[in-house]
């Protein structure tokens, strides 16, 4: 994605407790000479900010033009992670745009394939199975954080039907009321009126 040399993007993330984020990015910065994004920006750094869904800060670190950003969740919702670049160029001149490549992995450790090239293959089929496990686990966090995310949407619906069905029969009791208060006023009228 693009971004303004002084202007901060966020992204959301929904994230179950207790998984490992790791995050991988690298920024461009756009010459205007070659009217190209320059392949690497010395000099130039990111910060990088996470807030749980509690609104508590996990991360807040100043990194490099390239790099790699990992924090742990503890609580299941929506995280948010913000990137803004270090330039201190004044606004008038800091209209450089940038460019950033971003990829963030939720959960899951890749394997180092050269390193498993190296070991044998029984050593490589334990690294193996001990990554399928680790991959079952955060398998289980997800599905456990969906199944709280549609226990709590259950029961806001139940009170939502709840709500509706009291509402339903207070007006309804209104209704008969103001229907009990008419006849009874209209019989009284009549009967003061000598029409009945």
């Amino acid at each position: 994605f693009h971004i303004g040399e002084r202007e901060e993007k966020c992204i959301i993330e929904d994230i179950p407790r207790d998984t490992l984020v790791v995050g991988n990015y690298k920024v461009q910065r756009w010459d205007i000479h070659k009217h190209d994004f320059l392949e690497s920006a010395p000099g130039l750094g990111v910060f990088v900010t996470v807030t749980s869904p509690s609104g508590e800060v996990l991360l807040s670190k100043l990194y490099g033009p390239q790099g790699t950003f990992s924090f742990t969740s503890y609580l299941s919702g929506e995280h948010v992670i913000c990137f803004q670049s270090n330039s201190t160029r004044f606004a008038v001149i800091a209209g450089s745009k940038l460019r950033m490549h971003l990829d963030i992995r939720v959960g899951e450790h890749f394997l180092d394939e050269s390193a498993i090239q190296a070991k044998d293959k029984v050593e490589e089929v334990n690294v193996r199975l001990e990554h399928l496990i680790e991959q079952i686990h955060h398998v289980t966090r997800e599905q456990d954080y969906e199944r709280e995310r549609e226990e709590k949407f259950r029961k806001t619906s139940e009170e939502t039907n709840s709500n509706i069905l009291w509402w339903a029969i207070v007006q309804t009791l209104i209704l008969i009321s103001i229907g009990i208060w008419q006849i009874k006023s209209l019989r009284d009228f009549f009967i003061s009126k000598k029409l009945v």
